[in-house]
Protein backbone atom coordinates (compact mmCIF):
# COMPACT_ATOMS: atom_id res chain seq x y z
CA UNK A 1 0.00 0.00 0.00
CA UNK A 2 2.76 2.18 0.93
CA UNK A 3 2.15 6.31 1.82
CA UNK A 4 2.10 8.26 5.06
CA UNK A 5 1.38 6.52 7.60
CA UNK A 6 0.59 8.17 10.99
CA UNK A 7 0.07 6.94 14.87
CA UNK A 8 -3.54 8.95 14.06
CA UNK A 9 -6.04 6.42 12.17
CA UNK A 10 -7.18 7.65 9.28
CA UNK A 11 -11.05 6.85 10.33
CA UNK A 12 -12.94 9.30 11.86
CA UNK A 13 -16.07 10.27 13.04
CA UNK A 14 -18.06 12.96 10.83
CA UNK A 15 -20.04 15.49 12.94
CA UNK A 16 -22.59 17.75 11.34
CA UNK A 17 -21.97 21.37 12.70
CA UNK A 18 -20.13 20.50 15.19
CA UNK A 19 -16.33 20.52 15.97
CA UNK A 20 -14.93 17.27 16.52
CA UNK A 21 -13.70 16.60 19.59
CA UNK A 22 -10.57 16.75 20.95
CA UNK A 23 -8.26 13.14 21.69
CA UNK A 24 -5.07 12.42 23.02
CA UNK A 25 -2.75 9.71 22.67
CA UNK A 26 -2.11 6.95 25.41
CA UNK A 27 -0.42 3.73 25.76
CA UNK A 28 -2.95 0.81 26.53
CA UNK A 29 -0.11 -0.09 29.35
CA UNK A 30 1.81 2.67 30.80
CA UNK A 31 -0.85 5.28 30.08
CA UNK A 32 1.76 8.04 29.00
CA UNK A 33 1.10 10.26 26.13
CA UNK A 34 3.83 9.83 23.21
CA UNK A 35 6.17 12.79 23.33
CA UNK A 36 5.36 14.43 19.65
CA UNK A 37 8.09 12.71 17.23
CA UNK A 38 9.24 10.39 19.72
CA UNK A 39 7.28 7.87 18.34
CA UNK A 40 8.48 6.31 14.95
CA UNK A 41 5.56 6.43 12.21
CA UNK A 42 5.85 2.45 11.65
CA UNK A 43 5.22 1.87 15.23
CA UNK A 44 2.31 1.63 17.60
CA UNK A 45 4.31 0.40 20.53
CA UNK A 46 4.90 2.71 23.15
CA UNK A 47 8.60 4.04 23.27
CA UNK A 48 7.91 4.53 26.51
CA UNK A 49 7.46 0.86 28.19
CA UNK A 50 7.69 -0.83 25.13
CA UNK A 51 4.38 -3.08 26.32
CA UNK A 52 1.56 -0.94 25.45
CA UNK A 53 0.65 -0.17 21.94
CA UNK A 54 -0.37 3.63 22.02
CA UNK A 55 -4.40 3.74 21.96
CA UNK A 56 -6.33 7.08 20.95
CA UNK A 57 -9.82 8.58 22.58
CA UNK A 58 -11.41 11.88 23.04
CA UNK A 59 -9.63 13.91 25.85
CA UNK A 60 -12.90 13.83 27.93
CA UNK A 61 -12.42 9.54 28.91
CA UNK A 62 -8.44 9.42 27.86
CA UNK A 63 -6.71 7.94 31.01
CA UNK A 64 -4.07 9.80 32.88
CA UNK A 65 -0.49 7.89 33.46
CA UNK A 66 -1.99 7.16 37.47
CA UNK A 67 -5.09 6.21 36.10
CA UNK A 68 -6.02 2.58 36.15
CA UNK A 69 -7.46 1.14 33.18
CA UNK A 70 -9.03 -1.48 31.02
CA UNK A 71 -9.70 -1.66 27.38
CA UNK A 72 -12.33 -4.22 26.28
CA UNK A 73 -13.30 -5.33 23.03
CA UNK A 74 -16.99 -6.00 21.13
CA UNK A 75 -16.69 -9.53 22.82
CA UNK A 76 -16.66 -8.31 26.31
CA UNK A 77 -13.14 -9.52 26.38
CA UNK A 78 -10.40 -7.45 28.05
CA UNK A 79 -7.84 -6.75 25.50
CA UNK A 80 -5.41 -4.55 27.60
CA UNK A 81 -5.11 -3.83 31.72
CA UNK A 82 -2.56 -0.85 32.36
CA UNK A 83 -0.04 -1.24 35.09
CA UNK A 84 -2.35 0.70 37.51
CA UNK A 85 -5.32 -1.69 37.09
CA UNK A 86 -3.05 -4.88 37.46
CA UNK A 87 -2.06 -3.52 41.12
CA UNK A 88 -5.75 -2.21 41.66
CA UNK A 89 -7.21 -5.57 40.20
CA UNK A 90 -4.01 -8.41 41.55
CA UNK A 91 -3.63 -9.87 38.59
CA UNK A 92 -0.79 -9.39 35.59
CA UNK A 93 -2.27 -8.11 32.10
CA UNK A 94 -0.74 -11.58 30.16
CA UNK A 95 -3.43 -13.82 32.62
CA UNK A 96 -6.29 -11.07 32.00
CA UNK A 97 -6.34 -10.88 28.40
CA UNK A 98 -8.98 -12.36 25.87
CA UNK A 99 -10.62 -12.95 29.83
CA UNK A 100 -14.56 -11.58 29.98
CA UNK A 101 -14.43 -8.32 31.80
CA UNK A 102 -16.81 -9.94 34.19
CA UNK A 103 -14.11 -12.18 35.39
CA UNK A 104 -13.00 -8.68 36.59
CA UNK A 105 -15.66 -6.51 37.48
CA UNK A 106 -19.33 -6.33 38.58
CA UNK A 107 -21.78 -3.34 38.62
CA UNK A 108 -21.85 -1.31 42.01
CA UNK A 109 -25.08 -0.14 41.67
CA UNK A 110 -28.01 -2.31 42.08
CA UNK A 111 -30.07 0.31 40.94
CA UNK A 112 -28.56 0.74 37.83
CA UNK A 113 -29.43 -3.65 36.95
CA UNK A 114 -27.08 -5.87 36.20
CA UNK A 115 -26.88 -5.53 32.55
CA UNK A 116 -25.67 -1.49 32.97
CA UNK A 117 -21.93 -2.37 32.70
CA UNK A 118 -22.03 -4.80 30.07
CA UNK A 119 -24.44 -3.04 27.87
CA UNK A 120 -22.59 0.59 28.61
CA UNK A 121 -18.88 -0.93 27.38
CA UNK A 122 -20.74 -2.51 24.30
CA UNK A 123 -21.90 0.45 22.88
CA UNK A 124 -18.40 1.80 23.55
CA UNK A 125 -16.72 -1.10 21.82
CA UNK A 126 -19.11 -0.22 18.68
CA UNK A 127 -18.36 3.34 18.91
CA UNK A 128 -20.65 5.41 20.07
CA UNK A 129 -19.00 8.28 21.67
CA UNK A 130 -20.86 8.92 24.56
CA UNK A 131 -18.80 8.80 27.79
CA UNK A 132 -20.99 6.92 30.13
CA UNK A 133 -20.16 6.90 34.43
CA UNK A 134 -21.22 3.70 36.20
CA UNK A 135 -19.94 2.20 39.79
CA UNK A 136 -18.11 -0.73 39.54
CA UNK A 137 -16.86 -3.44 41.79
CA UNK A 138 -14.15 -5.93 41.99
CA UNK A 139 -15.26 -9.25 41.06
CA UNK A 140 -16.33 -11.48 45.10
CA UNK A 141 -15.20 -8.10 46.86
CA UNK A 142 -17.99 -6.15 48.60
CA UNK A 143 -18.00 -2.82 50.27
CA UNK A 144 -15.51 -1.40 47.39
CA UNK A 145 -16.83 0.66 45.13
CA UNK A 146 -15.12 2.96 42.32
CA UNK A 147 -16.34 5.47 39.63
CA UNK A 148 -16.08 4.03 35.82
CA UNK A 149 -15.21 6.19 33.31
CA UNK A 150 -16.65 4.15 30.05
CA UNK A 151 -16.09 5.37 26.70
CA UNK A 152 -14.56 4.41 23.20
CA UNK A 153 -10.96 4.34 22.07
CA UNK A 154 -8.88 2.76 19.28
CA UNK A 155 -7.98 1.43 17.04
CA UNK A 156 -9.35 -1.05 16.75
CA UNK A 157 -12.23 -0.23 17.98
CA UNK A 158 -12.58 -0.78 21.46
CA UNK A 159 -14.20 0.33 24.98
CA UNK A 160 -12.16 2.20 27.58
CA UNK A 161 -12.53 1.71 31.38
CA UNK A 162 -11.24 4.05 33.60
CA UNK A 163 -11.45 3.52 37.34
CA UNK A 164 -12.12 7.19 38.26
CA UNK A 165 -11.21 7.24 41.92
CA UNK A 166 -9.21 4.41 42.49
CA UNK A 167 -6.12 6.02 43.10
Amino acid sequence: MGGNTSNRSALRIITRGKEAPSTKLFCGHCGKTPHPGAQPEDSRVCQACGLGLVLEAETNIAPGIRDPFLVVDHSLAVCALSRESEKLLGIVETDAVHRHISDFLSPGDAEQGSDALLSALALAARGDSVVQNLIVRPRHTFGVRYWARIGHCGPPSAALLVLADAR
